[in-house]
């Protein structure tokens, strides 16, 4: 149920059309943002939810239609342009420097500067004072003297945010914010969007996690095809409701796939994969760990317990320091990951965008990549076997996409997520390792996504499964492995509840 624009709305997008070669990104879509509101963005990957961003934020000018900030017509041509009129973004990816300090990521780009009696120059004292205040409005109180490498993803998001906010803004725009959180960081994130909600900014919240959207929003636009489902409050659409407006159809998300015993490893065979005391210093602590042929194993913890350093030593990124590997009960020692694929090894990386994709690359090359590493450079895939290969992946994980030579770096993330995906699967892999797999992914390819690894483990392969997501952990594994700092603290059936997980994270060592 669309609305008409109100007296307090601060932004009022109306009929925003956007068409890329081959595909009509945005067709007459509207979006109205109110002071003192948290607005959801919801939508299916390949919705336009991104394309409707990069509008807002001048970072596509090719549209059609317009915008009205604070009743002024505005048409921003630049994101540097977009922040000027008031509208800060806050990417999934965070887009600040590392090497730099919090402060100086906080001023790049309007660096105070100390008159001429005083020497002249960038004012240091007044740039640290500055970044100390941006951070105490948001209830934070770090040293902004130190570089940004040195805290976690969650205060680098928190950054991100002190600095979209340090200006006169209107609209704060955040697209994905919790995608690297754990619970309790999710809670100071909803801490901060409430107080700035309460100052009378209008807050746009892009997220996957449906039960993000009724903790903290008052109201969400809801996107398919490109195209305007409708507007609604948060009190008015239930969940089930949501879920039917965003895929167009009731999802059914029952239980996955059953399978076959005899595609699981029979008593006393050699385990596809096990590891005796594998450690890394400084990185994790000596695990033990076994995945038979068929099985599905999950690993839970919070951020930071030591899930994804524990993939990296597997596919051979990282080299432990202490411990034994075999395969198929033969001990081996990979030595990179062209060696672990070459042993059937395939890795979905959690952050697609720096490990996992090639962005100028198109759709079809990225997803022959893997396999073309592990056949080598000198026995090239026919080219049209790259085409039936790649759209035969593209049509098994509903990959929206304007064609296999389209640029991989033009999909949705979601869209970007799948492209990794199938990449490994093209190699037919002996051991899958999924890190965060549903990241970015909307609801329903989430379900997509859970029954194809059910059916890849029915027909034999062994899948790790890493998430955050306790809940999806458990409804798609056999056993649950739990890290806490950097070590496996205990092992539970993949039928366990919710609260046997918790227990074992929150446990003190």
């Amino acid at each position: 149920m669309t609305r008409t624009a109100g007296a307090d709305d601060v932004l009022h997008a109306r009929d925003i059309s956007l068409r890329f070669p081959g595909v009509q990104a945005l067709d007459n879509v509207a979006l109205r943002l109110r002071a003192g509101e948290v607005h959801a963005l919801l939508g299916q990957n390949g919705a336009g939810k991104s394309s409707l961003i990069k509008v807002l934020t001048g970072a596509c000018t090719t549209h059609t239609g317009g915008i009205e900030l604070d009743g002024s017509i505005v048409r921003p041509a630049t994101p540097l342009d977009a922040q000027h009129l008031g509208i800060s973004t806050v990417y999934q990816e965070v887009t600040l420097c590392p090497n730099l300090t919090v402060a100086e990521n906080i001023a790049a780009g309007r660096y105070p500067r100390r008159s001429w009696l005083k020497g002249g120059g960038i004012d240091w004292q007044a740039v640290n004072q500055r970044a100390r205040a941006a951070m105490a409005a948001l209830d934070l109180q770090i040293d902004v003297t130190r570089q940004l490498s040195s805290f976690p993803v969650a205060i680098r998001q928190m950054v991100a945010i002190a600095r979209a906010t340090s200006i006169d803004a209107r609209v704060l725009i955040l697209d994905e914010p919790t995608s690297s959180l754990d619970e309790r960081e999710v809670a100071q994130l909803f801490a901060v969007m409430d107080r700035l909600r309460r100052q009378g900014m209008a807050v746009l919240f892009v997220t996957h996690f449906l039960d993000q959207v009724y903790a903290i929003c008052d109201r969400m636009t809801v996107l398919r095809n490109g195209r305007l489902v409708g507007e609604y409050t948060t009190a008015e659409l239930g969940q089930a409701g949501l879920v039917a407006a965003m895929v167009g159809r009731e999802l059914q998300s029952g239980s996955l796939p059953a399978r076959s015993s005899a595609a699981q490893d029979t008593p006393g065979s050699a385990a596809m994969l096990e590891l005796q005391q594998v450690q890394r210093r400084g990185s994790l602590h000596a695990v033990d760990l076994s995945i038979g042929h068929g099985e599905i194993v999950g690993v839970a913890g919070l951020l930071g317990s030591g899930r994804t350093e524990l993939a990296r030593l597997i596919f051979g990124l990282d080299r432990p320091d202490g411990g034994t590997m075999a395969i198929n009960g033969s001990a081996v020692h990979l030595h990179g990951p062209a060696n672990a694929i070459r042993h059937g090894l395939a890795f979905c990386p959690e952050e697609r965008k720096t490990e996992g994709i090639v962005g100028e690359l198109p759709v079809r090359e990225n997803i022959v990549l893997a396999l073309q590493a592990r056949k080598g450079l000198l026995r090239r895939i026919p080219w049209r076997e790259q085409q039936e290969l790649a759209a035969r992946l593209i049509d098994a994980l509903g990959i929206i996409t304007a064609g296999i030579e389209a640029p991989v770096n033009q999909l949705s993330g979601g869209n970007q997520q799948k492209v990794v995906l199938a990449r490994w699967l093209a190699t037919q892999p002996a051991l899958l390792i999924l890190d965060e797999p549903t990241r970015g992914i909307d609801i329903a390819a989430k379900e997509d996504l859970m029954r194809a690894v059910a059916e890849l483990a029915g027909k034999g392969m062994a899948v790790l499964f890493i998430s955050a997501e306790i809940r999806e952990v458990l409804r798609v594994s056999d056993r649950v492995v739990v890290m806490r700092e950097r070590r496996k603290v205990g092992e539970l059936a993949g039928d366990c509840d919710e609260q046997a997980v918790y227990a074992l994270i929150a446990e003190q060592a």
